[in-house]
C-alpha cells in the first residue's frame, strides 16, 4: 500500500520542521513493519503563505525524497488547498490521509486508519474522542454547529474535521464533484463507499497560532450550510406563509375594530409590525442573495485553485 500524507500549510514556518520530522518517522515506522510501502510520501501544500513556508518545503524536498510539495499561485483557503493536494497525489498513491500542519490531529491514529483500509474501508474518519482540550465556548459552539447541520439535512460525521483516509477510488469519486463552493466534510460522506471511524485524542498546538479564529469559524459554518442544504430558503418560505396567515388575522381584527367604532389605536403596534416585517424581509433577501451568489460562482466555472509549482510530483493536478 502506497500512502501519501497531504498537509495544507498557510504561514506554518514555526511548525513545519517538527511536523516534517514526526510524519516522516511515522511513515518509516509503518513501512518497517510492512503496513505501508517504502515508497509512501508526505505532500505539503503551500496555500499562498506570506512567510517562509514554501522555502522550508523546498529545502525539505531537496534533503529527502520522502517529501513533496505543491505551491498554489495564491491563497485559496484551507478546503481548496486540501483538495489541490489530494488531486495532485491521487494518481500516485493507493490511499491518502489529510491532516493539519500543527499536528493537533494525533498521527498515532494513522496506524488504525491503515488497518481499517486493509480491512476494506475506502474512507476512514478521524474522530475526536473528547473535547477536553477545548474551552467551554468552543465546545458549545461546536456542538451547536453539528446539531444545526443535521437539522439542515447535511450528513456529517460528529466531531470529525478533515483528518481522514481516502482510498484511490474514493479520491477518484471526489474528483467528480465539480462545485466551486467546497465543504469537504459534507461532500466526502456523499461518496457512499464503505467507511469507518477511528477515535483519537486531539493534542494542543505545539507552536504557531491557530489559522481558524472565531470569524473564520462562523464563515466556515455558514459556507457549510449554504453549500450543502436549501433548507434555509424553505424555512423562509414557511415563515412567510405563517406571516401571511397572521396578516389575514390582523386584517380581520382591524375590520372588526373599525365597524365597532374602536378605531383609535396607539402607533406602537404599527411601528413594531413595520420593523419586524422589514427586518424579516432584509434577512430573507440576504439568505436568498447568498444562494444566488453561489449560483453565480458555480456558473462561472472558475478553477478552484491554480498550482504554481510542484516538487517530486507530476503535473496532473495543476488546475481545477
Amino acid at each position: 500500500m502506497k500512502l501519501y500524507l497531504v498537509i495544507p500549510c498557510y504561514n506554518e514556518q514555526e511548525v513545519l520542521g517538527e511536523t516534517a520530522k514526526r510524519t516522516a518517522e511515522k511513515l518509516r515506522e509503518l513501512a518497517a513493519v510492512g503496513k505501508i510501502s517504502s515508497q509512501s510520501r508526505i505532500c505539503f501544500v503551500d496555500d499562498g503563505s506570506k512567510d517562509d513556508t514554501w522555502k522550508i518545503i523546498e529545502e525539505l524536498c531537496s534533503a529527502d525524497e520522502i517529501y513533496s510539495g505543491v505551491k498554489l499561485s495564491r491563497n485559496k483557503g484551507h478546503q481548496n488547498a486540501l483538495l489541490a493536494g489530494l488531486m495532485s497525489v491521487k494518481d500516485e498513491c493507493d490511499a491518502a490521509i489529510s491532516l493539519d500542519a500543527d499536528l493537533q490531529d494525533d498521527i498515532g491514529a494513522i496506524d488504525k486508519m491503515v488497518d481499517k483500509y486493509t480491512e476494506g474501508c475506502d474512507v476512514v474518519y478521524g474522530v475526536r474522542s473528547s473535547r477536553k482540550t477545548d474551552k467551554m465556548f468552543k465546545r458549545t459552539t461546536a456542538r451547536c454547529f453539528y446539531k444545526m447541520m443535521r437539522t439542515m439535512g447535511v450528513e456529517l460525521v460528529y466531531d470529525h474535521a478533515d483528518y481522514r483516509l481516502m482510498s484511490k477510488r474514493a479520491l477518484e469519486a471526489l474528483s467528480e464533484f465539480d462545485e466551486v463552493n467546497l465543504f469537504l466534510r459534507g461532500l466526502v460522506p456523499l461518496i457512499g463507499f464503505k467507511s469507518d471511524v477511528v477515535e483519537y485524542e486531539r493534542n494542543k498546538r505545539f507552536a504557531g497560532k491557530s489559522k481558524y479564529p472565531l470569524k473564520k469559524m462562523i464563515s466556515f459554518a455558514f459556507e457549510g450550510v449554504t453549500s450543502m442544504s436549501i433548507k434555509p430558503i424553505r424555512m423562509i418560505s414557511v415563515l412567510g406563509f405563517f406571516i401571511f396567515l397572521t396578516s389575514i388575522g390582523m386584517l380581520l381584527y382591524s375590520l372588526i375594530r373599525h365597524f365597532t367604532g374602536n378605531t383609535v389605536e396607539g402607533w406602537t403596534s404599527i411601528v413594531v409590525s413595520v420593523w419586524a416585517i422589514g427586518g424579516l424581509q432584509l434577512l430573507a433577501i440576504g439568505v436568498i442573495g447568498e444562494y444566488i451568489g453561489k449560483i453565480y460562482l458555480e456558473t462561472k466555472r472558475r478553477p478552484k485553485y491554480v498550482v504554481d509549482k510542484l516538487i517530486n510530483l507530476d503535473k496532473s493536478g495543476d488546475k481545477r
